[in-house]
């Protein structure tokens, strides 16, 4: 039916403008999505995660398998520790979130006699791609700073993978759903 005022060629280079724009507006929400993000896989192929784009790896010796800092913000920075668990552990067998978070807590982020303390914020599961995951959420109480951090925890064939993002409380507001979105594009690939 057409319409009336409105010539075929004209409706046809209108529908075509607004195509267009319905595309460019689509595209522009897609990347934002991904945008300030870079890929990491493990040369092994066994997992991959996303890294803040600007961040630069670096080794460390006896410590995380990976770790990324930021190069203006060198306190902010990524690490992935795996550990080695019970072959025939799944995460439950370790505890709820809140009981891993929690052991995590006093083992790894405030030992005894460390000189940090923290407390677990929130613990929370997730599934996803037939794994399930523990994201927890820390705040970190240092001598002379506040600290807050992010990360998350799955098992997969002897392998307990935690990888961490952590931050000072000053850059937590502007940088919270970078480390969200970071935190939770762990994947194992195998």
């Amino acid at each position: 039916m057409p319409l009336p005022g409105f010539p075929f060629r004209q409706r046809a280079g209108w529908f075509r403008a607004l195509a267009a724009v319905l595309l460019a507006v689509a595209l522009t929400a897609c990347s934002a999505a991904a945008a300030g993000l870079n890929t990491f896989q493990s040369p092994d192929g066994r997992y991959a995660f996303l890294y803040p784009t600007g961040w630069t790896r670096v080794q460390v010796s006896g410590g995380p398998q990976v770790v990324f800092h930021d190069l203006i913000n060198s306190d902010e920075t990524l690490s992935l520790v795996v550990s080695e668990v019970n072959p025939t552990n799944d995460l439950e067998a370790l505890g709820s979130a809140v009981a891993v978070g929690e052991k995590l807590r006093r083992v790894v982020i405030a030992p005894e006699g460390s000189g940090r303390e923290a407390e677990l914020v929130e613990a929370r599961e997730r599934e996803q791609d037939g794994h399930t995951f523990y994201d927890l959420e820390y705040a970190v109480h240092l001598a002379d700073r506040e600290r807050h951090e992010l990360a998350t925890v799955v098992v997969d064939r002897g392998r307990l993978y935690t990888l961490a993002a952590s931050t000072n409380e000053a850059r937590w507001p502007k940088v919270k759903e970078l480390f969200e979105a970071t935190i939770s594009s762990f994947r194992l690939l195998i």
